[in-house]
This record gives C-alpha cells, structure tokens and sequence, in this order.
C-alpha cells in the first residue's frame, strides 16, 4: 500500500527536482483529513511525505487508516494487522482491524480482533455494535442485545447503531420493533439513506403482510432485490406463501436471470 501512494506521489510531481522540505505537522493534518473525509487531500499528503523519505509506524498507521476510510478493508486489514504485529496494543486499531474484517465478511479474523477492542479502555460504542453485529450473524440473540445496549449507553444518537438494532429485531421477526429501530435510523440519518430507507420499507411490509411496491424511476434491478429482500424476510418470518410471491415477482422484475432470487425460490418451493 505505500508502493502505491510513494507510485501515486512520483506521478504527480513536478519533474525530479529535490523533494520539497515536508512540514512538520504535515502527518498530523494528513490524519486530520481522513477524520474530515477529505480523502484524497489526505493521500496526496501521505504520498508526498512517503516520497520525501518518511517512513515508520507513523506513515504506516496513517495507510491504513486511509484505506479504511476509503473503504478498501483488505489494505486495511492488513495494515492494522502488520502493526500489531510489531507491538501496537492500541484499542483503536483493533477495532478497525476487525471491523474491516466484518466488512470483509471473515468472522474468524473479525470476533477475537473485536473482542480485543473491547478489553481496551479506549474502546468504543463502534466496537460494541461490530460485536452485536457479529452476534447477529452467529444468531446469538442475548450477546446481540447486550452489545448493543453497552453501545447505545456510550451513542444514544447514532442512526448506524439504530439500523443494526432493526436488523436485528428483523432477523428474529419481531417486525414491530425492527420498525422502530429503522424509524429512529431514518430520523437520525435522514430519509437520504438507501439502505435505511429500504430496511424500514421492508418492515413496514412484512408488518403490514404486504410486498414492496416500486418506486417511481427504481431501477428493474433494485426493485428486484428489493423484493428478493422481502422473500428473505417473509421465510425468517414463516410466511412461504408471500416468500415465493416475493421472489418471483423478483425474478419477473429482474429482466433477466437474478440467480438470487432463483436459489431462494427454489429453496422456498422445496420446503413447503
């Protein structure tokens, strides 16, 4: 990862004169910029410092924070975990490394590195909701709720730790109360959030024993998942009959094969 930016930086110089002197405070604006999301100002910064000769922990640490803001969890991952390697015990690092590797889906890499972020004093409301979503995933409802209720004492506001919790009581199939939980989410994050906006859609529909309905101008492909989406929750919640109506219109809507959706008809079919 810092072959690519120290490449990155070499292309965009000037033509090879000396490396201009790197200000001092340079890294520490670099890692400002990530935490502010400007995220290509900030690998610029990386970049010129990296071609100006600086190296170690410092320019190490600030990769893989940028690659985990930048959403590429497999550099991430593997940046947090080479400083861990050579000692870091940071709380904060662990619960990037494993949120990176929950993102990745690795749930082996993803549970001890979280639970590590949670033995730490600087841990965070972000490592209990990584946990009650790993605990989701595992089907572990107790675990799932305890997480996250230690994560709601320390983000009683925070619309990502909202959804979860909808997701999770949408999992079980207590419809009434993953609604809640997507409502406070959409308040919190705004109706601007597809994924919010489509986890509430779909609670409100598996309350109401209904399908989605199409949206105006949604496109062929994400009106089909969306009603492949709802015949995943119509079989959580033992309703087959809506199940495979679902996934059909799913199929139906899709234009062409939506292997998805035909597994789970098929799946659903066979079960009845």
């Amino acid at each position: 990862m810092i072959a690519a930016l120290l490449a990155i930086a070499v292309a965009v110089a000037d033509p090879p004169l000396a490396p201009a002197p790197v200000p001092a405070n340079a890294l520490q604006e670099a890692s400002h910029a990530i935490d502010a999301g400007r995220l290509e100002q900030a690998r610029l910064m990386i970049g010129r410092a990296i071609a100006a000769g600086q190296k170690g922990p410092e320019i190490d640490r600030l990769t893989a924070d940028w690659a985990f803001a930048s959403g590429k969890d497999t550099q991430a991952l593997a940046g947090y975990e080479q400083l861990m390697s050579a000692g870091d015990k940071g709380g904060l690092i662990a619960e990037r490394a494993g949120i990176a590797a929950l993102r990745l889906g690795d749930m082996e890499k993803a549970l001890p590195l979280i639970s590590r972020a949670l033995e730490a004093p600087d841990t965070t409301w972000r490592s209990w909701n990584a946990r009650g979503v790993i605990a989701d995933q595992q089907r572990d409802w107790s675990s799932a709720d305890d997480a996250y209720q230690h994560a709601l004492a320390m983000a009683p506001d925070q619309g990502e730790l909202a959804n979860n919790m909808g997701w999770s009581q949408l999992l079980r199939g207590n419809w009434g109360l993953a609604v809640e939980k997507f409502e406070k989410a959409a308040a919190t994050l705004g109706r601007t959030s597809p994924r919010v906006a489509n986890n509430l859609e779909l609670a409100r529909a598996a309350v109401a024993s209904e399908l989605p309905q199409r949206r105006r101008n949604e496109t062929d492909a994400d009106w089909a998942a969306r009603l492949n989406d709802a015949g995943v929750a119509a079989r959580i919640m033992g309703d087959q009959k809506r199940a495979i109506a679902a996934f059909t219109q799913a199929l139906e809507a899709s234009g062409r094969w939506y292997p998805r959706a035909a597994n789970n008809l098929e799946a659903a079919t066979a079960s009845r």
